[in-house]
């Protein structure tokens, strides 16, 4: 297969399912999608629907032998990442496709210097001087805006805040100018104002260089201002998928919804309380027949319960799943 000259990522039929005590779970379930180049997919959901893991397999980074792929391609250019032995995933790694993770605190090595972990990458990817690196890794603190960094450089993971954990792997993340940003929740330990000069930073990166950026929030107003399109997972699978303008004007599956009238809105009246959407996510390693959303949904049928609904193509940007939405010609 090769990919359209202006994708620079394409993930098709992705499957990660893994094995466990309590049978197998299927975090990732037939998800497809593609990135260009210059563009920022936003991938919404609750917890557990399988955001991280679909940015985890993409960079190899899942626990082996516990997760595998039963199906599925990952496309950077005309290669697989899938593929790929690790030798050579890990080339790619740090340099042309990067990762920003959840938690900095697990993601830092507590007995490296801020410093050497920074620099490590420059030269390893870059083959920088390790002056050379320490100066790049400088002027990239001071972007993300941690204070004094000239003197934090030389500090130790523990000797930050998680706000600052979280710039640091932000700029790690950048140093190399990657052709692929995969951000999860980059900007969850932040104040609005750094989050700001981050989310402003990871796009004067994309019109520098044209990085394609894959963004895991559950921040919709961060989707709403930041984001070029729009993929909604719930239990391992896109349900819903369009420009950000498209799904956020006509949101179509039930489950679309539910997430934009949790969001808090400037007109909402003091005296009404947010909606909530009713029961829990389902279990992974044991999802009921049909829909996964059935038992949440109050518009489920007979034929939700029984068949998972089949994709349905709303404009040649906006797709759907679900058998309550009809499809005009």
């Amino acid at each position: 297969m090769t990919t359209h000259s202006e994708n620079v990522l394409e993930v098709c039929d992705l499957r990660t399912h893994f094995r466990t005590d309590d049978g197998l779970v299927k975090a990732v379930d037939g998800v497809s999608f593609s990135v260009k180049r210059g563009e920022t997919l936003g991938i919404v959901g609750e917890s557990g629907s399988g955001k991280s893991v679909t940015c985890l397999s993409a960079m190899q980074l899942v626990p082996r032998p516990q997760a595998f792929h039963p199906s599925g391609e990952i496309y950077f250019g005309d290669t697989n990442l899938l593929s790929l032995p690790e030798h050579e995933i890990e080339k790619l790694r740090g340099e042309r496709l990067a990762m920003i993770f959840q938690d900095p605190l697990t993601s830092l090595n507590p007995y490296l210097t801020i410093a050497r972990q920074l620099t490590e990458v420059l030269e390893v990817h870059r083959g920088d001087t390790p002056t050379a690196a320490r100066r790049t890794s400088l002027e990239m603190l001071e972007r993300v805006g941690i204070p004094d960094a000239a003197e934090r450089i030389d500090q130790y993971p523990h000797q930050f805040s998680g706000g600052m954990r979280q710039r640091v792997m932000i700029a790690m993340a950048l140093l190399c100018g990657p052709e692929v940003l995969f951000a999860d929740e980059p900007t969850t330990a932040l104040d609005v104002t750094i989050q700001a000069q981050i989310l402003e930073l990871i796009k004067d990166l994309q019109t520098a260089i044209g990085t394609a950026v894959v963004l895991v929030t559950h921040d919709l107003g961060v989707v709403a201002g930041t984001t070029d399109r729009v993929a909604v997972m719930y239990a391992g699978k896109i349900v819903e998928e369009g420009t950000t303008a498209e799904v956020f004007a006509n949101p179509l599956h039930p489950y679309t919804r539910g997430l934009l009238e949790s969001m808090p809105r400037i007109d909402t009246p003091l005296q009404k309380s947010l909606y909530a959407i009713p029961g829990l996510p389902p279990d992974l390693g044991n999802l009921p027949t049909g829909c996964p959303f059935h038992p949440r949904c109050e518009f489920a049928t007979d034929q939700c319960r029984k068949t998972y609904p089949d994709r349905k193509t709303i404009s040649s940007t906006h797709r759907v799943s679900c058998w309550e939405v009809e499809v005009t010609e």
